[in-house]
C-alpha cells in the first residue's frame, strides 16, 4: 500500500490551509502516498470552499486511530481541537503561531510512533510563532529539539539542482563563526547518506567557498576555507566521499545545474536559497536531514503569502513536490499498512 505521509497545515492565517485543500484535490497526491492532514478542520473546510475542491472531511483527534482509509472523497484531518478555523487571512496571529508549532508536534509525535511514514510542512509564520510564545527560528530548529537530534542540516532539492547547508537561520558574522571542521565534514556526511537512501549511492558532491573565488589562495578573507573547509572535506574524502572544494560559488551553482554534481554545500543561507528560488521557486523543497528516528520531514520552500492568503490562487506544486520527497525517502516499510 501507498504510504501515509502527514501534511502539517501551518499557519491557517497563510496560504497553508488552501495549498494544503490544492493538494488534497489533486490526483498527483493520490499517485504518491494517503495524505493525512494535521491541523485544523475548520480551517480546511473553509480553505475547501476558497479553492472548490470537492471533498468531505473526517475529523479525529491526532492520538486517537484513524476512522477510516483517506480517500479522495474523504481528506482525513489529525486536528488538535485549538478550533482556529475563522482567524483573519492575511494577520499575524499568536494563536495561529501556536497553532502551526502544535500542527507540527503532532505530526512528529505521529512519525515516532510509526503512524506515519514522513511529515510534509506546509509554512508556517516565525513572527506568528514567536507571538505564540515559541521561539525558534523555523521548522527545522522545532524538528531538532522535539527530536533530541543536534546534528541536522536543511537541503534544498529541485529537478536540478539540490543544495545543503552548513548554517541558516543565523547572521552572516555568526553563520561564519559557527563554520568548523567537524560541522562541514557532518553536512558533508548528511549529504552522502540522504542521497544514497534516495538512490545515489556515490553522489558527486561540492562545497562552495566562505569568501569571494573560495579565498582564492589567500587573496580575499584571513583563510576561512583552509582553516573551516577543507579539514572537513579532507576528512570526508579519506572515508571515500567524492567531494571536491572549496570552489568559487558565483560559478559553482552553474555548474550543478549543468549536471556536473549532485548536491551542492552553501555555507549560509542567502548562499545557498537565492540560486534556488531564483531557478525553481515553485519547485523547490525543503529537506530536513538528520532527524533522529530515521524521521523524515520536507516542506515547501517558500513562506505564508499573507497578502494573498484567501484568494485562492495559492500553487501547491511545491507542496506536492514535497510529498514526493517525502515518499521517496521515507524508510521501507513505514506507516503502509491499514488505518492505525
Amino acid at each position: 500500500m501507498k504510504p501515509i505521509i502527514a501534511i502539517t497545515m501551518g499557519d491557517v492565517a497563510g496560504i497553508g490551509p488552501e495549498i494544503v485543500a490544492k493538494t488534497l484535490a489533486d490526483p498527483a497526491t493520490w499517485q504518491l502516498c494517503r495524505p493525512l492532514v494535521v491541523g485544523d478542520a475548520g480551517a480546511l473546510e473553509r480553505a475547501r470552499q476558497v479553492v472548490g475542491a470537492d471533498f468531505c472531511i473526517a475529523a479525529f483527534k491526532p492520538d486517537e486511530p484513524m476512522p477510516q482509509e483517506p480517500t479522495p472523497d474523504v481528506a482525513l484531518c489529525a486536528d488538535p481541537g485549538l478550533a482556529v478555523g475563522d482567524l483573519t487571512y492575511g494577520a499575524i496571529s499568536p494563536a495561529a503561531g501556536h497553532a502551526a508549532f502544535e500542527f507540527l508536534k503532532a505530526a512528529i509525535e505521529l512519525a515516532q510512533a510509526g503512524r506515519v511514514a514522513a511529515i510534509a510542512t506546509a509554512p508556517l509564520n516565525k513572527e506568528a510563532l514567536h507571538a505564540g510564545g515559541h521561539m525558534y527560528p523555523g521548522h527545522t530548529e522545532i524538528l531538532a529539539e522535539l527530536t533530541g537530534t543536534e546534528s541536522y542540516s536543511m537541503m534544498l532539492a529541485t529537478p536540478k539542482m539540490k543544495v545543503i547547508h552548513l548554517t541558516t537561520h543565523v547572521g552572516l558574522i555568526e553563520a561564519i563563526r559557527r563554520i568548523n571542521p567537524e560541522r562541514t565534514y557532518q553536512v558533508i556526511r548528511l549529504a552522502q547518506d540522504t542521497l544514497a537512501a534516495a538512490g545515489t549511492p556515490h553522489p558527486k558532491i561540492a562545497v562552495c567557498g566562505i569568501n569571494p573565488h573560495a579565498g582564492e589562495n589567500g587573496l580575499f578573507g584571513e583563510g576561512e576555507e583552509e582553516e573551516k573547509l577543507v579539514p572537513g572535506i579532507e576528512r570526508a574524502q579519506a572515508e571515500g566521499i567524492d567531494v571536491k572544494g572549496p570552489l568559487p560559488a558565483d560559478t559553482l551553482f552553474y555548474r550543478a545545474m549543468r549536471g556536473d554534481f549532485d548536491v551542492v554545500v552553501a555555507c549560509y543561507h542567502d548562499q545557498g536559497h537565492a540560486p534556488v528560488k531564483a531557478v525553481a521557486f515553485d519547485e523547490g523543497v525543503n529537506i530536513t536531514v538528520g532527524l533522529k528516528g530515521g524521521i523524515i520531514r520536507t516542506s515547501v520552500d517558500h513562506g505564508t503569502a499573507f497578502d494573498i492568503a484567501g484568494k485562492g490562487i495559492a500553487r501547491h506544486e511545491s507542496l506536492v513536490a514535497a510529498i514526493r520527497y517525502a515518499v521517496q525517502l521515507a524508510p521501507e516499510g513505514r506507516a503502509t499498512g491499514a488505518a492505525a
